[in-house]
């Protein structure tokens, strides 16, 4: 059995200690396709690395998706992130915009082709 080594990006932290051993997010209805927008508040509030780093990120609206994958950590860990900013007034969830049914068939059809 071989064990294949890590790149070396520097320090590891496990994704529990930045969620303070949280899985679930304050807003469980937090969409991985809802936009999050930073708030002007979140430029003089007192943040963490990782709250900073969305924060940054957001002030162009990005999915909480984009969020999870530009800062390195698992999906999970970004709504937990993003649901505490947001209950703290310091991100705005966006409204999800619903696909139409043409949208939808046409998905379905090009899952199908696969």
């Amino acid at each position: 059995m071989t064990r294949h080594a890590l790149p070396d990006d520097g320090p590891f932290i496990r994704p529990f200690l930045v969620t303070a051993g949280r899985t679930r997010p304050v807003q469980p209805t937090l969409r991985v396709d809802a936009l999050i927008t930073t708030l002007p508040a979140a430029g003089s509030a007192r943040l963490t690395f990782e709250a900073k780093q969305v924060a940054d990120l957001c002030r162009t609206p990005k999915s909480v998706a984009e969020v999870a994958t530009a800062i390195g950590v698992p999906l999970g860990v970004a709504r937990v992130l993003i649901a505490d900013l947001v209950a703290a007034g310091l991100l705005a969830c966006g409204p999800v915009p619903e696909l139409d049914l043409s949208a939808l068939e046409r998905i379905r059809e090009l899952v199908h082709a696969l």
